[in-house]
């Protein structure tokens, strides 16, 4: 049986403030930094689906 998750945390003063400043902070990626992150999922794909392979032969 699964346990129960905790409540989440509640920010509060300078931590609150830090939290929301960050997340209204758009982050930017370079056309190099796109290329990479796309490659990475799919070599990441290629993986599963390969393990997937492997797991169905029972091997």
């Amino acid at each position: 049986m699964a346990r129960p998750i905790k409540e989440t945390p509640i920010l509060f003063g300078e931590d609150a403030r830090r939290f929301v400043e960050r997340m209204n902070q758009v982050r930017r990626e370079t056309p190099e930094e796109r290329e990479q992150r796309l490659a990475d999922y799919a070599l990441f794909l290629k993986m599963l689906e390969r393990g997937e392979q492997t797991r169905k032969k029972g091997v």
